[in-house]
């Protein structure tokens, strides 16, 4: 006959064997579960890549004026935006600044405004989250669109300074100055909201070139 504590010592044993066998069963079903869905995500992303992103593409090509063509053009990389920040793709702060100042070259060259880009040669490269390096993109993106489309102006000078731990990033262009009501705009509205997601703050004041100042304030440490 088998004695008690043999049989009791038997089942404990049995006991953790099936206690581990469920932990990963439950941890295999979860990484399908993550598998499945990251699936579905990339088919969602090359969906809207292919279908919206095609009908906004023709919308550039067949504008009727550069403002039109460059509204569909930055709708188009808002889209890319989406696509990337889901896909967690990480970047330094140059990586992001290289990327907007090649964007932005390109937008103000095809409306015709000059783009003067002064960037520090000390600035630091601490690697962004992907949501801060969205908000910040997103940030002077609408600023230049509103440059673009309501301030009349012929150039644009983009600055790039870190004082005291914080990026200092600033717009000014020689149109036709700062909107009366600077919060009546969404635009706006979601520039300050965008800036507060960045643990800092955004301003509008009279540039030195005549026109208006866009100037955004964020701590580094905030986005790294």
């Amino acid at each position: 006959m088998v004695p008690l504590v043999l049989i009791i010592g038997r089942w404990r044993k049995c006991h953790r064997a099936l206690a581990t066998c469920e932990a990963r069963l439950r941890v295999v079903v979860a990484e399908a579960r993550e598998q499945s869905a990251a699936q579905e995500r990339e088919r969602i992303y090359s969906d809207l890549h292919d279908d919206l992103g095609a009908k906004l593409l023709a919308l550039v090509y067949g504008a009727e004026s550069p403002v039109q063509a460059d509204l569909a053009r930055a709708i188009l990389q808002d889209l890319r935006d989406v696509v990337t920040r889901s896909r967690g793709t990480p970047g330094t702060l140059g990586d992001v600044l290289a990327d907007i100042h090649a964007e932005a070259s390109q937008r103000l060259a095809t409306v015709g405004i000059g783009l003067s880009w002064d960037a520090a040669d000390d600035l630091p490269d601490p690697v962004l989250d992907s949501g801060h390096a969205l908000h910040l993109h997103r940030i002077v993106r609408e600023a230049i669109s509103n440059t673009i489309r309501h301030a009349q102006a012929r150039h644009l000078r983009v600055r790039v300074r870190v004082r005291g731990g914080e990026l200092l990033l600033d717009l000014t262009d020689d149109g036709s100055g700062v909107p009366a009501v600077v919060s009546a705009g969404s635009g706006m509205r979601n520039m300050r909201s965008r800036a507060g997601e960045l643990d800092g703050r955004i301003d509008w004041a009279p540039g030195t070139e005549g026109g208006a100042k866009v100037l955004l304030r964020m701590p580094l440490e905030a986005g790294a």
